[in-house]
């Protein structure tokens, strides 16, 4: 399983539910990667897209604890076992963790692969992604040339985990 995220340089990732920040690059980087695949996220990320509806042209998996929840054109499960059991039917390459940082704790342990756009800039958050860069499981295996989005420097970061 892969994760995909966008951090600034503190690892946070959010503020009050919403994004830190919008990069368009970012979110065609995003749109490429996941299209066609699998992405699992939690229920409030799945609120803060438009209409709250799932991702078109993707497998959307919705990990809540709310048993009550439905969600048209996604699956609902409600235990990491229940995610890890769904995720049995797709290649593992095509599976992609997007969000919140709850549903990151969760399953990073069960991921090979990070995508990480990486700010360079810190924002206000109450969000966080864990920092890969103090974990020795993990391993930057690339890096984008650092672009900019009017005053904001980011790069496209690629993580994988170390392997015994």
């Amino acid at each position: 399983m892969n994760v995909i995220v966008n951090v600034d340089k503190n690892w946070a990732i959010g503020n009050k539910g919403k994004l830190l920040v919008s990069i368009p690059n970012d979110m065609k980087m995003f749109r490429n990667e996941t299209l066609g695949k699998v992405v699992i996220l939690g229920r409030k990320t799945l609120a803060t897209f438009p209409q709250g509806q799932p991702l078109k042209g993707r497998t959307n998996i919705i990990l809540t604890r709310d048993e009550m929840f439905s969600a048209p054109d996604a699956v609902v499960v409600h235990s990491v076992e229940e995610v890890l059991e769904e995720a049995k039917k797709y290649p593992p390459e095509d599976i992609y963790v997007i969000g919140g940082d709850s549903i990151y704790r969760q399953l990073l342990p069960y991921c090979d692969t990070a995508i990480v756009t990486k700010c360079d800039q810190a924002y206000e958050a109450d969000a966080y992604f864990p920092n890969l860069e103090k974990d020795p499981a993990w391993q930057m295996t690339g890096e984008s040339e650092e672009q900019t989005y009017f005053n904001l420097e980011y790069t496209f970061q690629r993580w994988e985990r170390v392997k015994d």
